[in-house]
């Protein structure tokens, strides 16, 4: 537009109308290239959205992993300090363990003799274990014995005159059965007799220093009879029969254990 007249553009010359294309060529160029660059923005931005994702879902697995790596860091840390803390009192008894000399370590480098290895092998004897609020035991004191079986006679006849005899000395049980008047005393006697002999071939003991320790009967087996009565009856008879024994030991010195009466 022209200063006088203000409404109509100005009218110019061909060299003005390709400046102006020129300039529109130019505005053009320019508005491509920035939609290129805002689309190129663009797609490196959509791009980074998933990296950026991956990066957030790795990150507490790379923490995970760093505090394992930490975790087993430290117990190896301990374990070294403890062995260095072990190693240090050895290598302080070995600096202070005197040195063996030359002849000192050869003795101990040439071969022992059989009997020095034989005596050492060998071990130690063990103690008797004490036992301690109980007296030592004394030994034990010989019984022998005699038995008679199948003597006719009840065992409750038996045992009438058997109790008279218990603790008594040999001389004592003669006397007192030489003179009960019960027919089964004449078995007793006999098989005192035997007791005796026993004692003194068998175990070498004398007769003055033996008692009697066991005197018993025992039921043996019943022999069964019958005896024709009155009116065509039978009335049974029973047999009893009885084992004897008798057991003899040497006296004790201090008399101790025998009865009286």
């Amino acid at each position: 537009m022209s200063a006088d007249k203000p409404g109509q553009p100005p009218e110019g010359g061909p060299e003005d109308a390709a400046k102006v294309a020129e300039q529109a060529a130019e505005a053009k160029q320019e508005k491509a290239k920035v939609e290129e660059q805002e689309r190129s923005e663009g797609g490196k931005a959509a791009k980074g959205e998933p990296k950026a994702k991956a990066a957030k879902a790795k990150a507490p697995k790379a923490a995970a992993k760093e505090k394992l790596e930490d975790g087993e860091a430290k117990p190896k840390a301990r374990r070294r300090r403890k062995a260095a803390e072990k190693a240090e009192p050895e290598a302080e008894a070995k600096a202070a363990e005197p040195q063996a000399t030359e002849p000192e370590a050869k003795a101990a480098e040439e071969p022992q003799p059989k009997a020095a290895r034989a005596k050492a092998k060998e071990p130690a004897p063990k103690a008797a274990p004490s036992r301690r609020g109980k007296a030592p035991q004394k030994p034990r004191r010989r019984v022998v014995r005699a038995r008679a079986r199948y003597v006719r006679t009840s065992a409750r006849k038996a045992r009438m005159v058997c109790g008279h005899l218990r603790g008594k000395s040999i001389a004592e049980a003669r006397a007192i059965l030489a003179f009960t008047p019960r027919e089964v005393a004449r078995d007793w006697s006999k098989l005192l007799e035997s007791a005796v002999a026993n004692a003194e071939s068998n175990h070498e003991l004398l007769q003055d220093d033996l008692i009697v320790r066991e005197a018993y009967a025992d039921e043996g087996p019943t022999i069964k009879r019958f005896r024709p009565r009155a009116m065509g009856r039978a009335t049974p008879i029973r047999k009893r029969t009885s084992h004897l024994t008798i057991t003899l030991t040497a006296a004790p010195e201090n008399g101790a254990g025998r009865r009286k009466g």
